[in-house]
């Protein structure tokens, strides 16, 4: 389902959704981040998504990253957290869900990269490698932190 993101835009339409939500930051033992390009926005993002009820917030990390980039991983870590009010997202149905998404860290312990449903590509990356690649804000502020080992308690 296409989505629209605004951040801190004052024309942005006004949430009617919070979702729990998780991403993860996933290094390898070469220190490279695994990203996914979105099919639902074309840009480069964290493997992530929804809480299902009856899940712990790691064990949505470890699935989603599973289902959208086909490799499995531990969690290691948190990155952050990332509760900005003036971040929404805006799906063709209606919905315009604030962002509400604990960053995990964790670390691969198998699978091999695919596509799914949600992304045109999956990639390793070296840290460096990411700053020229199309991401929103708040994508790009979760690796920032990453890469300067900042934990930020609220966003």
């Amino acid at each position: 389902m296409p989505r629209r993101d605004y951040e801190d835009d004052p024309n942005a339409p006004r949430p009617n959704s919070l979702v729990p939500a998780a991403s993860v930051v996933v290094v390898d033992d070469a220190g490279r981040v695994l990203l996914q390009r979105r099919t639902d926005n074309g840009m480069w993002a964290l493997p992530g998504g929804v809480m299902e009820l009856g899940e712990s917030l790691g064990d949505c990390g470890i699935r989603e990253t599973c289902e959208e980039t086909g490799i499995r991983v531990e969690i290691t870590g948190v990155v952050g957290t990332y509760t900005n009010p003036g971040h929404v997202f805006a799906y063709d149905d209606g919905e315009v869900r604030q962002e509400f998404s604990i960053c995990l860290l964790g670390r691969p312990v198998g699978g091999e990269l695919r596509v799914s449903d949600e992304s045109h590509e999956v990639a390793w990356f070296k840290p460096a490698e990411t700053d020229d690649l199309p991401m929103v804000a708040s994508i790009r502020k979760r690796i920032t932190d990453w890469r300067s080992g900042m934990i930020p308690v609220v966003r």
